[in-house]
């Protein structure tokens, strides 16, 4: 399976693994799966981080590299721009509408707690519960 890791379940899986249901952390663990990062992730961590929401451990900049270098980059394409616009989401959260956008796109399943990104039709989603 290729999965794609919402922000959320990308930070958890490194600072609270606890908050993970088994299915996901099995998931994460299998060697058979490709795991998936989006640049978006690494732009939400950074904000996150500048806005005093979450704290890292040394230098933002350099902790976001680490922490994404097991993972394969997933591309923001014209494409996924465009689709990301046009989902019908009911909230207008760029990240969001970007990390659906780019498992639909790119065929990965997303994998995330957010109950607004659970059930978007055809996109494949693996739930964190």
């Amino acid at each position: 399976m290729k999965l794609l890791l919402d922000t959320h379940i990308w930070i958890w899986s490194l600072a609270e693994p606890k908050r993970l249901s088994r299915r996901v952390q099995n998931e994460l663990k299998d060697r058979n799966n490709e795991l998936w990062l989006s640049p978006v992730s690494a732009w939400e961590v950074l904000l996150l981080y500048a806005k005093g929401r979450i704290q890292l451990h040394g230098n933002a900049r350099d902790w976001v590299t680490r922490a994404a270098a097991y993972m394969r980059e997933a591309p923001v394409t014209h494409e996924i721009v465009a689709m990301a616009h046009d989902l019908p989401l009911s909230h207008q959260d760029p990240a969001d509408r970007f990390l659906a956008a780019t498992a639909a796109v790119l065929g990965l399943t997303l994998v995330t707690a957010d109950q607004r990104l659970l059930g978007l039709g055809n996109i494949a989603t693996l739930a964190n519960r």
